[in-house]
């Protein structure tokens, strides 16, 4: 083995071939795959996490043959049935709900000022709990108006013309390394950025990324529709309120164990609903990587997956910088420890080099990585779009541009760095 700066050279020992790697990564070799996981798939998913990432894969796949093989357009015969089979399970959920409230109401007024009538109030709290409820900005919600930054808000617009879609109506920027879209109220639309992707993003990718959360309003996506989307939220809070007490006494076993059909049958109704929404919501994630390519080019949406790829090195890399800076914290509260906390972040993944970002995709391929567990799988993504004809960017950002951009999220990037440095990453 010999060293060049950075550089390691050395031959496999499985095949003999020479490997030549980083020294701050995984040594593995190209030609064989030696090495290329040493860490494993690691710990499996369990309940309906398994359920949700199994569909996710399976669905993945098949859409992706259909897709690559032109039969996407004329692929939505099952979705005849199966949407309105989850429109009908969700207005089921919705029924329950209901339910509760007029038979709480019931007893509050026959059982007024007896047992009934707490029975009642037990009811229509519950009830009340469990209301669809549509989704709204909260206090802590960092929110970008137009006022605030013109600039972005017009790339956003030109995006959404790009694609023949109404603009969103706010931006939220966050601390997450992920991105997404969603209704605020009945019309409203909903941009959310998460800074740390943002940041390590090319121009051209940041374009694929807005492209990809806004292709989402043109394609029907039962799932986080206002139906189906509040039911799946009203069987996450029954789970929640069923879930087994940790550590119980006696009497908390015993209810622990008289809860479990009650969760069991919880868990069947999500899955269904899983199983009912997961193919348009897998299809919709492909085209949506489809607008990416559009408005940001092909190589802009590549470019957008392999970074997406790696969003696990995007959180190791915030936790490790901002632990360092907080132990080099200084007597202004250590603000001034959270200067360069995003250059940081960019700078090493930069620096990270090709045969890393290679065998981040192998590993991908063999763990079938996904954004999460409603995701296909990122390398079928990937290969999606390298299968088709390279598309030129509809929407462009030069130099000056991305600048002006930059100068307005200046405020916000400060504020969240010093943020995140003093919380820690993962802890706010």
């Amino acid at each position: 083995m010999r060293t060049a700066g950075e550089e390691i050279v050395s031959s496999c020992p499985q095949c003999g071939m020479e490997i030549r790697t980083d020294r701050r990564f995984t040594t593995w070799c190209a030609a064989c795959e030696w090495n290329v996981d040493p860490q494993g798939p690691g710990k499996k998913k369990r309940g309906l996490d398994r359920v949700r990432r199994g569909l996710a894969q399976r669905y993945g796949a098949r859409l992706f043959d259909e897709l690559r093989g032109g039969g996407g357009k004329g692929s939505g015969s099952r979705r005849t049935w199966s949407g309105p089979l989850a429109y009908a399970l969700a207005l089921t959920v919705h029924g329950l709900t209901v339910g509760l409230a007029a038979v709480g109401l019931w007893g509050l007024v026959r059982g007024w000022g007896g047992l009934g009538m707490a029975f009642g109030l037990f009811l229509l709290a519950l009830a009340w709990s469990l209301r669809p409820r549509l989704n709204r900005l909260s206090d802590d919600d960092r929110v970008l108006l137009r006022d605030d930054a013109p600039e972005l808000y017009a790339l956003v617009d030109e995006v959404a013309a790009a694609l023949g879609t109404r603009s969103v109506d706010a931006v939220v920027v966050d601390v997450e390394a992920n991105a997404s879209v969603t209704h605020l109220g009945l019309r409203r639309r909903l941009l959310t950025l998460g800074l740390p992707l943002w940041e390590v993003l090319s121009p051209q990718q940041r374009i694929a990324l807005l492209g990809h959360e806004l292709g989402h309003f043109t394609h029907g996506d039962t799932r986080h529709g206002m139906v189906v989307g509040t039911a799946f939220r009203s069987l996450s809070t029954w789970l929640y309120y069923v879930r087994p007490m940790p550590n119980p006494n006696v009497v908390q076993a015993i209810t622990n164990l008289a809860c479990v059909p009650l969760r069991l049958l919880i868990t069947a109704v999500m899955a269904l609903l899983d199983l009912l929404t997961a193919r348009v919501s897998q299809r919709g994630e492909y085209l949506a990587d489809g607008a990416a390519a559009r408005t940001g080019s092909t190589e802009g949406a590549v470019g957008l997956m392999d970074r997406l790829m790696v969003t696990d090195s995007i959180v190791t890399t915030l936790q490790r910088e901002t632990n360092s800076r907080r132990l080099r914290r200084t007597g202004r509260g250590g603000e001034e420890n959270a200067d360069g906390l995003w250059e940081a972040l960019v700078a090493h993944l930069d620096s990270v080099p090709e045969s890393e970002s290679e065998r981040q995709r192998r590993v991908g391929a063999l763990r079938g990585h996904s954004v999460d567990a409603s995701h296909p799988p990122t390398h079928l993504r990937r290969r999606l779009l390298l299968d088709g004809p390279p598309v030129p960017a509809a929407v462009t950002a030069d130099t000056a541009r991305t600048e002006r951009i930059a100068g307005e999220l200046a405020d916000l990037r400060g504020t969240l760095a010093r943020e995140v440095v003093r919380d820690g990453y993962g802890d706010l």
